[in-house]
């Protein structure tokens, strides 16, 4: 049976093959557009008579340097396509070339593709400008390449020419761990789901009131007491160093820089807990499983607090290498302003001591940081007085309002998941926003980006994180990325309709918006 088994799926491959090679050379033009991806290029140069077929005889060309990212498209494409699609240094024809070389108008993260019918080029002056060129390629092919096993399909690229690079360096995700704890590997599938829309930072929330997720060695009761529960009283967890460096050089593979956030003063009841030093009576509360906000703070006047600060930070930015650590700061509603602004004043050093750039929510602008630190604008009004002083001092300001752009708000009344004390954020609400106009006072030139937060109360799988991110996170990657001139819900809802069948070849759990006419 084994061996008839075989010898019929031998004989399958052969005929896949040869009527591969036997499509017409004429065959009809692909149906996909260049611009029909997301987010969309800044500019594209259709011609029809050009498309591209991956065949069986196709290889991938990996110029010095291009290695990496050569192998990353291979393994994208080989599963659906059920080619060899080789790595290659270099070839005559029926190739998809990748090189590093001088592409002055793309700049660090952008990418030329050139797409011919004997072969297809992508060049950029980085391997991160490399990778975001791969996923416009990706979209480029039918939704079927997303699949896991081999699909019957006509492999075709549109032909023409793409000159694409970001609006904003930063487009990021953040995914909370600390509500409800996540595991490594889900962590790693939502790095993998984000990085195909060009974001390329995930901001991980690690500490808070329900738990703390990251090991450090000098006080270690943080993680196996502080992480040993989480919201609605599950057992919780955390990650070890060494799961924590995994995660990060994952993330780096996907060409995407881990900013770990231990927030504080306020958010620290799983800290508090571990430790009744910590607190300002000796005493330490119980560990908390609801979802109220506020009501914790470390002692801002004890020495201790500040020997535990350093030994975190330290541990913590010994294992990241990505330039930020987020260092929290909201709702810190526990804290007296004099005592917040003497708290900050020790804090803020201690990150810079340890070779860090400070990251914090937008009301660490009010402790008037060094002008290399990133306030995180969360709000919903548009405005706020620190904030836009902080961009006036020279700050950049990292967009991320919560009636816009946190995932965790529900999208309407009926929604089983999310909360809606933001309001109710549907698909449209997520994409019809400009980050330049979004905070009074603060200007296209002091935006440093655009984030996406993801809270987690009362999200427990990876299936609840995606049906809360998608369809809403493919809108925030574009406001990120593409030029504010192409800004147009019609078109754009158009596009993202197509993301439908990628989504679910990929197993994607996403939610199907009335407000888009998925195929």
């Amino acid at each position: 049976m084994r061996r008839r088994s075989f010898l019929a799926a031998l004989l399958g491959s052969a005929l896949l093959t040869l009527t591969a090679f036997a499509q017409p050379a004429n065959a009809a033009p692909a149906s996909r557009s260049l611009t029909d991806v997301v987010p969309v290029p800044v500019s594209a140069q259709a011609d029809p008579r050009d498309d591209f077929r991956l065949t069986p005889a196709t290889v991938l060309a990996a110029g010095r340097g291009t290695e990496q990212v050569a192998a990353y498209l291979g393994d994208l494409l080989r599963p659906a396509t059920g080619y060899r699609l080789p790595v290659v240094a270099k070839a005559r024809s029926s190739a998809i070339t990748l090189d590093l070389g001088a592409s002055p108008r793309v700049g660090e993260q952008g990418y030329q593709l050139d797409v011919s019918r004997h072969g297809i080029s992508l060049r950029a002056n980085t391997t991160d400008g490399l990778f975001a060129g791969v996923q416009t390629l990706r979209q480029l092919l039918p939704a079927a390449v997303e699949a896991k096993t081999v699909q019957r399909a006509r492999w075709v690229v549109p032909g023409g020419h793409i000159l694409d690079y970001p609006r904003f360096a930063y487009r990021g995700a953040m995914l909370d761990v600390a509500r409800h704890f996540f595991t490594p590997d889900q962590v790693k599938r939502y790095i993998d789901e984000i990085a195909q829309y060009k974001i390329n930072r995930l901001h991980l929330h690690l500490a808070d009131d329900q738990g703390w997720r990251i090991e450090i060695r000098s006080w270690p009761r943080l993680a196996t007491y502080g992480g040993s529960t989480e919201v609605g009283g599950g057992q919780g967890g955390y990650y070890t160093q060494e799961q924590y460096r995994d995660l990060v050089a994952y993330a780096a593979s996907r060409h995407v820089t881990v900013i770990p956030e231990i927030d504080m003063p306020g958010h620290t009841n799983a800290a508090l807990a571990s430790y009744p030093e910590l607190n300002c009576d000796g005493v330490a509360p119980p560990l908390y499983t609801g979802i109220d906000v506020g009501f914790s703070s470390l002692c801002v006047d004890k020495d201790i607090t500040y020997k535990f600060l350093d030994d975190v930070i330290g541990e913590l930015a010994a294992m990241t290498p990505g330039r930020y650590l987020h260092i929290g700061g909201d709702e810190a509603h526990a804290t007296t302003p004099a005592d917040y602004q003497k708290f900050m004043g020790r804090l803020l050093p201690l990150v810079e001591k340890h070779g860090k750039l400070v990251q914090g929510w937008h009301e660490i602008a009010k402790a008037d940081p060094a002008v290399s630190a990133v306030p995180q604008f969360w709000d919903t009004d548009g405005q706020d007085a620190d904030t836009a002083a902080a961009a006036a001092r020279g700050n950049k300001i990292l967009m991320s309002p919560a009636n816009r752009a946190y995932l965790d708000m529900q999208y309407n009344a009926g929604s089983p998941l999310g909360l809606h004390w933001a309001g109710y954020v549907e698909v449209k609400d997520a994409y019809d926003w400009d980050p330049a106009t979004a905070v009074q006072g603060v200007g296209e030139e002091s935006v440093a980006g655009v984030e996406a937060p993801l809270w987690s109360e009362t999200l427990t799988t990876s299936a609840n994180i995606e049906y809360m991110a998608f369809p809403r996170l493919a809108g925030i990657a574009e406001i990120g990325w593409s030029p504010r001139s192409t800004h147009d819900w019609a078109t754009y809802r158009e596009r993202l309709a197509a993301q439908g069948p990628r989504w679910t070849a990929q197993g994607i759990d996403f939610y199907r918006s009335p407000q888009v006419d998925w195929p």
